[in-house]
């Protein structure tokens, strides 16, 4: 039994056991470490009160804008062409370093002679700050963006719980010290700091190798390939981050921490089919061209496995978003129940988005979804630029729906004329499951049953019904799991 659960989660085989075990070691690190990082964000929320919690998430954002613009895509690069190309996975990790190098300077410089003119007075003692945590966040991604062309998500999984862990011990120790949002931010940046070290160690004989095999003639046609992608990632940056830096210019700091509790459980929700998609890619990499048929039936079970969690998660959240807002922040945060409510909606489109967008890149057709994201980008801005003044974060929490909504729809249908999938007819069973998972969880509210007791309860109900109806889905995880015994 030991050596079959060895077999299946530390060892590359077959197809769909490598997707399986990448996407456990990713969810397991992702998702674990989120929950642990999500410690000293509740508790950070709590102390710092809402106007001490929105300077820090104006902080955070900040930190992720200029992270994309570090990056304009190369790590996506990295990954796609050392899975596709592994005998060159040395000579582009070197030559992807120094491009990176080149583009975290700008990136530092914009942060601290660009970013004060358009931040918040608050915010302005934490840029150099900010500076730092780029560096430490921009070049872990990049490392682990290597380990997952090799698909060791064991591995990445490891930093990514050790990462969090830090943030929460460094974090902890801020907050004692002095608890302030000057002081949470060193904390955070000395976490991530400590995982940077961390991933160093664990490629210290690729590290060693980094500047020895860098390749001029290949920075053409990285930054080629890259460009597309970087537009498509400013602009997804823009959407996420635009909100909390439009609200800091419009409103309160206290509208600002309201906003940011609301997001920070959704965003742990839309981690799901990111984990999916990133296990999924050099996987699509590889099949896209090639093997069309194949590609499209992994495509469609994938997407249909994310819409499975993301139905019901999006019906039981409206239902008990008024107790989940309590126990994770407490009444003072009762004003961010109708932003939370919204943006959750926003799943629906993220989980099949995320899965698209990895699967238009595997096929380098990413240049298609160029105009239509920057429309959306544009949209996005002008639409807080309306509704913010008046509506305030629930205006910001609406422009944000709308954008995803027609972002993700064209990437729908420019993937249907790539590879014709078909998703609709495979939902039935799930959109029966959910709907009679939604009176479930109602009725335990009405009743006025714990949330800790509702979910798990609930949880196992909708299973149920999709074992009952024969969900394929689930009859193929029991499949797996009885060759195991």
């Amino acid at each position: 039994m030991f050596s079959k659960i060895k077999v299946l989660l530390f060892e590359n085989r077959t197809l769909r056991q490598t997707v399986m075990k990448n996407a456990f070691w990713l969810n397991f690190g992702e998702i674990i470490g989120r929950l642990i990082r999500a410690i000293i964000i509740i508790y950070a929320a709590r102390v710092l009160g809402s106007a001490g919690y929105g300077v820090f998430s104006y902080a955070l954002s900040l930190a992720a804008f200029f992270a994309i613009l570090s990056d304009i895509g190369v790590s996506g690069i990295l990954t796609r062409e050392v899975a596709k190309k592994p005998d060159l996975k040395t000579q582009y990790l070197s030559t992807i370093f120094f491009i990176k190098i080149g583009l975290l300077i700008l990136s530092i410089i914009l942060i601290i002679f660009i970013a004060p003119i358009f931040t918040k007075i608050e915010v302005l003692p934490l840029l150099p700050i900010i500076a730092f945590l780029l560096i430490f966040d921009s070049l872990r991604d990049f490392g682990i963006a290597f380990i997952r062309a090799l698909e060791k998500m064991e591995k990445e999984a490891v930093i990514r719980i050790f990462t969090n862990v830090a943030i929460v011990v460094f974090g902890f120790i801020a907050i004692l010290i002095s608890p302030t949002s000057r002081s949470l931010t060193i904390g955070y940046t000395l976490g991530s700091g400590l995982s940077l070290v961390a991933i160093i160690w664990i490629l210290r004989e690729q590290v060693g190798k980094i500047f020895s095999y860098f390749k001029r003639e290949l920075i053409y046609p990285i930054l080629c390939s890259a460009w597309p992608f970087a537009l498509l990632g400013l602009s997804a940056g823009i959407m996420i981050n635009t909100d909390m830096i439009m609200l800091g210019w419009f409103r309160s700091t206290e509208e600002l921490g309201f906003y940011a509790a609301a997001y920070r459980p959704v965003q742990l929700f839309w981690i799901i089919p990111a984990i999916l998609a990133s296990s999924l890619f050099p996987i699509f990499s590889r099949l896209a061209n090639k093997d069309n048929g194949k590609f499209r039936s992994i495509f469609e079970k994938a997407t249909v496995a994310v819409l499975s969690i993301g139905l019901p998660l999006v019906a039981g959240g409206l239902i008990l978003s008024d107790n989940i807002i309590k126990i994770l922040y407490g009444n003072e945060y009762l004003p961010s129940i109708p932003v939370f409510q919204i943006l959750l909606l926003t799943t629906i489109f993220v989980y099949p988005g995320a899965l698209i967008g990895n699967a238009i890149f595997a096929y380098d057709k990413q240049k298609s979804l160029i105009g239509y994201s920057l429309l959306g980008t544009l949209g996005n801005v002008f639409f807080n630029f309306l509704l913010i003044p008046y509506w305030g974060m629930v205006g910001a929490a609406y422009s944000t729906i709308g954008t995803q909504i027609i972002i993700n729809g064209f990437s729908w249908w420019k993937m249907k004329k790539i590879n014709n999938f078909t998703i609709l007819r495979h939902l039935k069973k799930i959109i029966i499951a959910t709907l009679l998972m939604a009176l479930f969880v109602w009725g335990l509210k009405e009743w006025g049953v714990s949330l800790f007791i509702n979910l798990p309860l609930s949880i196992l109900f909708y299973f149920s019904l999709l074992y009952l109806l024969k969900e394929p889905l689930i009859m193929e995880a029991k499949e797996m799991l009885l060759k195991l015994k």
